[in-house]
């Protein structure tokens, strides 16, 4: 994949040492984390940790085209199994279409590199997650319920998926993982 994307209003960068801050600073907001797998991070030594994890292939810190070259937000997409699709961004510039933008330019790029098909899957208590999936073209295939861990609380997910590869057949691992996979009426 490449290591930068640009859409009009973003760039989609590598992950650097000067996100750090800007990273902790998301990775600690209550509000931005409620739907994300992880509790706040507290510490600058747990973002450092992300910052690390989130340097390799797939991974992108999110910048403001226009701006100074400041996180605002990253986009990760998994290179293997479901290929899952992941994003978070800063409340200063929620409600601005800035995820399905950035979203958007890594499915392009998956689309590209030859990847079959995209998943993401959010809790039916974000919808706005669900409107960034259906704006860049990704169809709902069904819900699963799951004991999410580390919070440990039972979550409804909806799994969305975009296919690249007309052979590509709905990722079915959610559904026999948790064998209660159903679909709702959207």
């Amino acid at each position: 994949m490449k290591r930068e994307l640009a859409t009009p209003r973003l760039r989609l960068r590598p992950f650097a040492e000067k996100d750090l801050a800007a990273l902790h600073a998301l990775l600690r907001d209550p509000q931005v984390n409620t739907f994300l797998p992880w509790f706040p991070v507290e510490t600058r030594e747990g973002a450092e940790a992300f910052l690390r994890n989130w340097s390799g292939e797939g991974h992108y810190a999110v910048v403001l085209r226009d701006g100074p070259d400041a996180l605002v937000g990253y986009v990760n997409q998994e290179l293997d199994g479901a290929r899952d699709l992941g994003y978070g961004f800063c409340r200063a510039v929620w409600g601005r279409g800035l995820a399905s933008e950035a979203a958007a330019a890594v499915a392009r790029e998956a689309r590209e590199s030859g990847l079959p098909f995209l998943t993401a899957t959010h809790d039916v208590n974000n919808p706005a997650s669900g409107g960034v999936m259906r704006r860049i073209g990704m169809t709902y295939r069904y819900s699963y319920v799951e004991l999410w861990q580390p919070k440990n609380f039972l979550v409804t997910f909806r799994l969305y998926q975009m296919d690249f590869d007309p052979a590509a057949k709905t990722y079915a691992a959610y559904a026999l993982r948790y064998g209660n996979a159903f679909r709702e009426d959207l």
